[in-house]
């Protein structure tokens, strides 16, 4: 088997020990579109291998200024492609991929698959409820809320326990155009609210 150069890379920035954690780490995705995208290949560049991608979409021209996709993959779905990039960039990675959407009837036995989520959906109602289950099942849960636009109020991060909230908590995409800066700002701080978990317990 040819040499990982990405787990080569990162030996040195990060002690074995931290590695191994990133390694072992098991993170749900619920989302694979700008949020979800971005976030994935940040945390696989920063040493996670293992992913479970759930989305029901397919990648679309309208997709391609702020998510990790190319004209290669429009027609494809966002979890297949998403899945291919991160293997891509690590061959070793464990990505498992579910092309459907959380709904009420499924949720519980997707949040039990994972300890890490990262909830990176469009809706509120489907935010809150994976949210809300995931926070009942004693998992731990980064969510975003409010990236459109441009400019604007500053990202906040905030801390609740288990669950780490992200964004400026206003600007709605479907009201603001969802623009690649503060798409991937946001994403950005799900990640790091990610690794905070793996790394420290804290987000």
């Amino acid at each position: 088997m040819s040499e990982n150069v990405l787990r080569q890379g990162l030996t040195r920035y990060l002690s074995p020990a931290r590695l191994e954690a990133l390694r072992a780490a098991r993170v749900g995705v619920a989302g694979a579109g700008g949020l979800g995208s971005n976030a994935v290949l940040m945390l696989a560049r920063s040493g996670v291998e293992h992913f479970l991608l759930i989305d029901d979409d397919v990648v679309d021209a309208s997709n391609l200024n702020r998510q990790q996709f190319w004209p290669r993959h429009l027609g494809r779905p966002k979890v297949e492609a998403l899945a291919e990039l991160v293997r891509e960039l690590n061959p070793d990675a464990r990505v498992e991929t579910c092309r459907l959407r959380i709904d009420a009837a499924n949720v519980d036995g997707l949040v039990a698959r994972c300890p890490l989520w990262l909830e990176a959906l469009d809706g509120a109602a489907d935010k809150r409820l994976l949210v809300e289950r995931a926070m009942l099942s004693g998992r731990r849960i980064a969510s975003a809320s409010g990236m459109g636009g441009f400019g604007g109020k500053p990202m906040q991060k905030r801390v609740l326990g288990n669950l780490v909230l992200v964004g400026d908590f206003e600007t709605d995409i479907l009201e603001y155009p969802p623009l690649a800066p503060r798409v991937t700002e946001a994403a950005a701080l799900l990640a790091d609210a990610m690794l905070g978990f793996i790394l420290t317990g804290v987000g």
